[in-house]
């Protein structure tokens, strides 16, 4: 079975993990969270963050993260791997 098929979020409106707005203003915060909640309750998360991140820039929750969260995710890891390498 796909993994999306098992996603908490198909019994949500789908508007909830698009929140317009800056993250920081009231109901946009208030949305974020609240589609964070649901992310966390999810049995596919990890499933779903891996996937936003390999598919690159997409808006949205997604994982329980925003694309700016998983920018800095992304950005963390090169930092990482590029220590790495120069350790080596």
């Amino acid at each position: 079975m796909d993994w999306r098929a098992r996603g908490l979020c198909l019994r949500r409106d789908p508007d909830l993990f698009f929140p317009i707005g800056s993250v920081n203003s009231g109901p946009v915060a208030f949305q974020t969270d609240e589609a964070k909640a649901v992310c966390r309750r999810c049995p596919v998360t990890e499933q779903c963050l891996a996937w936003a991140v390999d598919a690159g820039p997409v808006e949205g929750i997604w994982g329980g993260t925003t694309e700016g969260e998983r920018r800095a995710m992304q950005r963390r890891a090169a930092r990482e791997s590029a220590a790495t390498e120069t350790a080596a």
